[in-house]
């Protein structure tokens, strides 16, 4: 009985670790998104993951979601930074996530300021 229980217990933990694996090591699309960068927080209660939002378009009609993972120092610095600036982000996106990871599943690899096209000098 107590065999036939640890197999059981061994099959379930392999199983979740084997998924977690998958959905944290596996993108599904990796791309880039520019825009006005309007929001940048750490939230949660139990656990904190930093989120932001970008606004790609004048009217704020298109909102990008994104999240950042927590050992990505510099990038949180950056946008922290940057915040209400025109940046240029590269993302990664998973299949799905987890809510220690973030909220979206969207997380940023890389960020930078450019100019924004709506003001031309």
């Amino acid at each position: 009985m107590k065999k036939a229980l640890f197999i059981t217990l061994g099959a379930i933990v392999a199983l979740f670790l084997i998924v977690y694996a998958f959905i944290y090591f596996v993108p599904y699309s990796q791309g880039y998104r520019s825009g006005e960068l309007i929001k940048f927080s750490n939230k949660g209660v139990l656990v904190k993951t930093w989120e932001g939002e970008i606004s790609q378009g004048i009217s704020g009609a298109q909102i990008f979601s994104f999240s950042v993972l927590d050992k990505e120092k510099e990038i949180i610095q950056q946008l922290k930074d940057y915040q209400g600036r025109y940046v240029k982000v590269t993302y990664m996106e998973r299949f799905a996530t987890f809510f220690w990871l973030g909220d979206t599943k969207y997380f940023i690899t890389e960020v930078q300021e450019e100019r924004s096209p709506h003001f031309r000098n």
